[in-house]
C-alpha cells in the first residue's frame, strides 16, 4: 500500500546532523537561490537527501540541480570527504 503525501511529510524528520555536526532542518539548508556553492554547502544538501530531510526531486527542484550533478556531489563525498567537493581539490582527485 502506497503512502499519501500526507503521510510521506509527516514520516520525515524534521532535523538531521549535518556533515560538520550542526544540526539541520529545512530552514537551515542554503537558500534556493544559492549560486555560490562551497563544499560544505553541497555536503549539506546531499545529507539532508541522504537522512530523508528532503527527496533527491526535492533537492534538484529547489537548487536547479541536475541529476548528474547531484551524482558527482554524492561520488566525491563517497570517495574523498568533504575534501573531494572542493573546486580547487578537483584536479588532485580526479
Amino acid at each position: 500500500m502506497e503512502m499519501s503525501m500526507a503521510e510521506a511529510l509527516q514520516q520525515r524528520p524534521k532535523s538531521v546532523v549535518g556533515p560538520n555536526g550542526t544540526i539541520l532542518t529545512m530552514e537551515t539548508l542554503p537558500p534556493p537561490d544559492t549560486r555560490r556553492w562551497v563544499a560544505r554547502r553541497k555536503a549539506e544538501v546531499v545529507t539532508a537527501v541522504r537522512a530523508g530531510l528532503m527527496t533527491f526531486d526535492e533537492a534538484c527542484t529547489r537548487y536547479g540541480l541536475t541529476a548528474e550533478e547531484f551524482a558527482s556531489w554524492e561520488r566525491a563525498i563517497d570517495r574523498h570527504g568533504l575534501g573531494g567537493l572542493r573546486v580547487t581539490r578537483l584536479q588532485q582527485f580526479r
